[in-house]
């Protein structure tokens, strides 16, 4: 064993001292060497986690406000749409009243051209009558005119001029005082083709009982001669 004393003793004792002290020293330069890169690659990370959630927060702002966008077009879409859809209604409603108008419109269509045909059914047969009365008329006058002096005239309606609407028989030889003087009845066809009597001169009391009578034979030539009788009966008495 060596003594304390020894010079070389405390020669190795101070380069083991500091041989370890170098070692220490290493070591922390090493712990403070991994301490730094540690630290930068923390400041890295947290930088790169920064930046990363700032990059998200900026994305989802934007998304955000995509979404805020899609849905303010959605209401607009929406609101178009419910508009349209009630203009689509009005447009098939109103296409359903003018459906309807359409049959109104041709059932009325129909109805007149089937009143028009029974108004056509209806003129031929008033012209049928008409002539036939046109032919007991002409006989009438014949009869009356030769025979009994009586003159049948062709009146002018006032409120319409259509020659032949009224027609007067005018009668002679009633009065034994005043052979000429003359004794009229007026009288004309309605749109049925039943005769009417107008007026007569002089007045005839019993006037609507020969009317009556005469629509109800349909004999003129009788009528006329009835209307005669009145007449010579009125002038005589």
């Amino acid at each position: 064993m060596m003594s304390i004393t020894d010079p070389n003793t405390s020669v190795n004792f101070t380069g083991a001292v500091e041989e370890i002290h170098n070692k220490q020293l290493k070591t922390y330069e090493e712990i403070v060497d991994t301490t730094t890169e540690l630290c930068q690659s923390h400041r890295q990370f947290v930088k790169s986690a920064v930046d990363t959630c700032l990059k998200k927060c900026k994305d989802d702002k934007v998304l955000f406000e995509t979404i805020q966008t899609f849905n303010k077009d959605l209401q607009l879409k929406n609101a178009s749409l419910k508009e349209k859809r009630c203009d689509i209604s009005k447009v098939i409603s109103e296409i359903q009243q003018k459906e309807m108008q359409k049959d109104d419109i041709i059932q009325k269509i129909e109805q007149l051209k089937e009143e028009q045909a029974k108004r056509k059914e209806l003129i031929e047969s008033q012209n049928k009558a008409n002539k036939a009365r046109l032919r007991n008329l002409q006989k009438a006058r014949h009869v009356f005119q030769d025979h009994l002096g009586m003159e049948i005239r062709a009146v002018l309606c006032k409120t319409q001029l259509v020659r032949g609407e009224r027609m007067q028989f005018v009668f002679r030889n009633i009065n034994p005082s005043d052979l000429d003087s003359v004794f009229v009845v007026t009288m004309g066809i309605k749109e049925d083709g039943s005769y009417e009597i107008v007026s007569s001169d002089p007045k005839l009391e019993c006037l609507p009982v020969l009317e009556s009578r005469l629509r109800e034979t349909n004999h003129l030539p009788a009528f006329l001669a009835n209307v005669r009788k009145e007449f010579i009966a009125q002038a005589r008495s």
